[in-house]
């Protein structure tokens, strides 16, 4: 049977939003269990919330899709806000830290630039 795929998931910041909810779950698996349901399952929500956002505008007209790319923009700053709490609390290392803002970073410029190139393109995406 031929594999289905839909023509989001050729966007290169879909994927890397992927690659990014990978390291959030392996990044929590530090956290201590009392944070369980609270800073480790909200830290899963937002970087999910990334992807699933990209996924769920694309497709739409581009407006529509570029306000499902400003909610995936605010959840990848929710993810530095739970990245920076698990610092400041000793979850994780200065280092896991860095990897994950470098992640973050490169997430938002593209999320970013996939905005403005929306904007100045009058069909859609």
């Amino acid at each position: 049977m031929e594999e289905v795929k839909f023509n989001f998931e050729n966007l290169i910041v879909y994927q890397k939003s992927l690659d990014f909810i990978d390291l959030v779950y392996y990044t929590r698996e530090k956290f201590p269990k009392m944070e369980t349901y609270i800073l480790s399952s909200q830290y899963i929500r937002a970087a999910n919330s990334i992807a699933l956002n990209i996924s769920e505008g694309a497709g739409n007209t581009n407006a529509q899709f570029n306000r499902y790319l400003q909610i995936a923009l605010d959840s990848t700053r929710e993810c530095v806000v739970c990245s920076t709490i698990a610092l400041i609390r000793k979850y994780i290392s200065s280092e896991q830290n860095k990897l994950v803002r470098s992640q973050l970073a490169e997430l938002s410029r593209m999320i970013t630039s996939l905005q403005k190139h929306l904007k100045n393109k009058p069909s859609n995406y």
